[in-house]
């Protein structure tokens, strides 16, 4: 069997490692590692989905993950790439957003039989004494150090709280507990995370006498420059009360030509021969490979059926076949749509805009269609004279539709 590091290195995964050698030799044994997720939202979305495929790999390959949900350090906020301080969540909203993550991330790690173990860091930090945190632990860092990394620096020259000072400690001290407690011998993370995961790294070394390891992933942004696991309507959650599967889906076969080998790489488990021959075409040609990419993500993230669900009205819309039910929908009460409703919204309704103003915008962009016909008057009303086989087919953009029935 190939060495994970070497798969995770093909497939596009690693940015740093600390030891290239030595990690390659410690997962020729299995090896349990860890990989922290920030209980920030009540849901993952399509950047933090790199890592879980990443986790979900060295699983299959044999090693043991230990999914950390900061509850904990949630409390304090990674100062890490932001201009300001967090907003600090209050203790209910931490734990109903862990127990969510929780839920998530059991579509892509097998749980069962000790095969993987979910922590939540709040269960050693909150009960740690102050005095005694920085007799044992602080000592063994140098301010100066901390300030000469980017992320403090930049903070630093901005105004850098000592609450968020603290982060980079609890972190390294999050590592050298689950070092202590499962064996834990690499900790994964964004590459923004690079100096907290070598500061566990160090602090291992100098209390435990121990070798460990850092690994850390690509922060990704489309070939365009765009941040990944962000549309033109906010961020592509995972969570599909957050996103619909539907327009997950077409998040991922609307990705850009230039992409669509890097994301099936990264997002799919296909073997490496059928991603090649899928992206060995160029320009129209590579639609199928789209098709797969959405697909396989979809299925992944919220089962075989909303992905066929999805698929299924994407053809109807685009391909001229399919299932038009499968295209999201919604009711309008008959007595409501005789009266007439205002177009801007019912694109609120419709899910299609966030707000009045955002619905408003797109009709004066020229983004809003009513059965395939563009509307530009901001007053249009919709009424039962614009059914065509008993529904109102909406349209934001090019992509975005949404069927409107009589309830």
């Amino acid at each position: 069997m190939a060495n994970a590091l070497d798969v995770l290195q093909e497939r596009g995964f690693v940015e740093q490692v600390s030891d290239q050698d030595g990690l390659r030799a410690a997962l020729e044994q299995p090896t349990t590692f860890y990989i922290g997720y920030d209980p920030s939202a009540a849901s993952l979305h399509a950047g933090s989905l790199l890592t879980v495929m990443a986790v979900a790999h060295l699983q299959r390959m044999g090693h043991r993950p230990i999914i950390l949900v900061g509850g904990g350090t949630g409390m304090i906020g990674d100062p890490t790439g932001r201009t300001e301080m967090r907003q600090l969540m209050t203790v209910e909203s931490i734990r109903s957003n862990v127990d969510a993550i929780r839920r998530q991330l059991s579509t892509y790690i097998e749980f069962d039989s000790d095969r993987a173990i979910i922590v939540n860091n709040a269960d050693w930090l909150m009960q740690l004494g102050y005095i005694d945190f920085l007799r044992d632990i602080g000592q063994h860092f140098s301010v100066n150090r901390m300030l000469a990394a980017e992320a403090y620096r930049q903070r630093y020259e901005r105004g850098l709280s000592f609450i968020e000072f603290n982060y980079q400690l609890l972190q390294a001290y999050d590592y050298l507990h689950l070092h202590r407690t499962y064996g834990c011998r690499l900790q994964l993370g964004g590459n923004d995370q690079w100096g907290n995961i070598l500061a566990g790294v160090d602090l291992i070394r100098r209390i435990e006498g121990a070798e460990t390891f850092a690994l850390t992933f690509p922060l990704l942004t489309t070939s365009s420059g765009a941040k990944m696991g962000k549309s033109a309507s906010g961020a592509v959650w995972l969570q599909s009360e957050l996103l619909a599967p539907y327009d997950f889906y077409q998040y991922w076969i609307n990705v850009e030509d230039a992409d669509v080998a890097r994301f099936l790489r990264l997002y799919t488990f296909l073997p490496m021969e059928q991603i090649s021959d899928l992206c060995s075409v160029q320009g129209a040609a590579l639609r199928e490979a789209k098709a797969v990419l959405a697909y396989e993500v979809t299925r992944q993230a919220h089962g075989d059926e909303a992905a066929d669900q999805a698929r299924e009205a994407s053809k109807a819309l685009f391909g001229g076949a399919g299932d038009r039910d499968a295209i999201p929908s919604s009711q309008v009460p008959a007595a409501e749509l005789a009266e007439g409703v205002p177009l801007v919204d019912l694109l609120v309704t419709a899910g299609l805009c966030s707000s009045k103003s955002e619905a408003r915008r797109l009709v004066q962009q020229g983004g809003a269609y009513v059965n395939d016909q563009q509307v530009a008057d901001l007053d249009r009303v919709i009424t039962v004279e614009d059914l065509q086989d008993s529904e109102i087919l909406l349209r934001a953009g090019k992509k975005r539709f949404h069927r409107i029935a009589i309830a």
